[in-house]
């Protein structure tokens, strides 16, 4: 069992989208927030990457009344990356929410999205692993800074699947799957 994860591991991490991805300077090697930079750098590009790929004209555009647009659903995600950044600890940049997800100029949610997720990247960056065992209430429930961090992940992951469906119904191909 031990040589069959270690040899998928291997196989993981020599691929050509794990060993392109480049890791910022002072980040660390080992260790859980390693591991979170890895898995959120590929995320969060494929988010960016999806956002710019997505035509302007579509981002008023939404699968049904009362559902999030592609401009709210990828501000959401801005905001998403501010809020739950404060549960580790972090003091987000002024912004409001409400206002947040009113952006639907393709230029401006784009940068905006990025914005938020160099401040998430540091937040990880600036903590320390001591820092991720600190206990915290998150939604009325005991967890730690690393719980925090594993639900903005976790919140990046289940808003890229969301993207991805919006994406292919209205034609665009994930940019990654296209160069595959």
């Amino acid at each position: 069992m031990k040589i069959r994860f270690a040899a998928a591991l291997f196989l993981l991490c020599t691929t050509p989208v794990f060993a392109a991805m480049k890791m910022p300077a002072g980040a660390p090697k080992h260790g859980f927030r390693a591991e979170f930079l890895l898995d959120f750098t590929d995320v969060s590009k494929k988010i960016v990457e999806l956002a710019e790929a997505m035509p302007a004209a579509k981002y008023n555009w939404r699968p049904a009344p009362g559902v999030r647009s592609v401009s709210e659903v990828y501000m959401h995600i801005a905001g998403g990356n501010y809020f739950l950044a404060t549960f580790a600890g972090a003091k987000p940049p002024s912004y409001d929410t409400r206002t947040l997800e009113k952006i639907t100029d393709k230029a401006r949610v784009v940068e905006e999205l990025k914005k938020s997720i160099e401040y998430l990247r540091m937040v990880a960056l600036n903590g320390t692993d001591a820092d991720l065992e600190k206990p915290i209430k998150m939604f009325g429930n005991d967890t730690t800074h690393r719980g925090a961090l594993m639900t903005a992940l976790n919140h990046l992951h289940e808003h890229l699947g969301q993207s991805i469906a919006y994406a292919r119904m209205n034609g665009v191909v994930p940019p990654w799957s296209a160069r595959e």
